[in-house]
């Protein structure tokens, strides 16, 4: 579902029955369903909106079991990357489901400035949008690293620190980047499932589930038969996409 042209949250949920399925490379069991967002970066009107059409479209049609999966990368490069934390540090997405919510690299970058100050890991952080996300929570310029965490909530921080790094659900896996190719699923580092690119996206070898990712940012929902990458540029003028997983077909809600 394409609706890139309609200017408010009222005309995405008259639509919100219009999502087009097609076959998936995997199953989820009867009776279940998992909503996947990806990369969101500080894009909190997006975020409403598709939080709002999650919403519509369980009214619509409920099922029995509804999972929502975050898949990271909240903040940087945004207009509003502590409105983004706020609202999923709170739980303030779509009632009536449970909800997951993974660490992307950004929030890794982020983290490791925070706790460390040092020189090396805040400037990979500000050189890739550190900055917008300082301004969002208020920080002023002036202010140093090891300063910096005294300006964000309590909350904020605990919920960064306490974001997973995958979710399996059925025959998925999500994770924020990838996987290793070849590596067994319980032997995969934590840093490639937050940053890995190549090998992985090139990869035709099966990961064992199908994998649900960010991360890579493309024009449009990337679907193979090994991974599904659903990071569509939301903060370089592209869109917030969202995979509709269910048994076995797949749809995707843009916003």
């Amino acid at each position: 579902m394409r609706m890139g042209n309609w200017r408010s949250a009222h005309s995405y949920l008259v639509c919100a029955h219009m999502i087009d399925f097609i076959p998936a490379p995997a199953r989820l069991p009867p009776d279940q369903r998992v909503y996947a967002i990806g990369d969101v970066h500080g894009c909190l009107d997006r975020l409403t909106v598709v939080h709002e059409l999650i919403s519509a479209d369980l009214a619509e049609r409920p099922v029995g079991s509804a999972v929502l999966v975050h898949l990271g990368d909240y903040v940087d490069r945004g207009p509003d990357s502590a409105g983004v934390v706020a609202r999923l540090a709170n739980g303030a997405g779509p009632p009536g489901m449970s909800t997951v919510n993974l660490m992307g690299n950004h929030e890794h970058m982020m983290l490791a400035a925070l706790v460390s100050g040092e020189a090396e890991t805040t400037e990979l952080w500000l050189a890739n949008g550190g900055a917008d996300s300082l301004l969002s929570w208020g920080v002023p310029r002036s202010a140093q690293p090891r300063e910096w965490p005294n300006y964000l909530p309590i909350p904020h921080l605990l919920f960064l620190r306490d974001l997973a790094v995958c979710h399996e659900a059925g025959g998925y896996l999500f994770v924020h980047a990838g996987v290793r190719p070849g590596i067994p699923l319980e032997r995969q580092s934590r840093h490639d499932l937050m940053w890995i690119r190549e090998p992985f996206l090139s990869s035709k070898l099966p990961f064992g589930p199908v994998v649900v990712h960010g991360h890579t940012p493309r024009q449009e929902p990337v679907v193979r038969r090994n991974r599904i990458g659903i990071d569509t540029g939301a903060v370089m003028g592209g869109m917030l996409t969202c995979a509709v997983l269910e048994e076995d077909r797949l749809g995707f809600i843009t916003a």
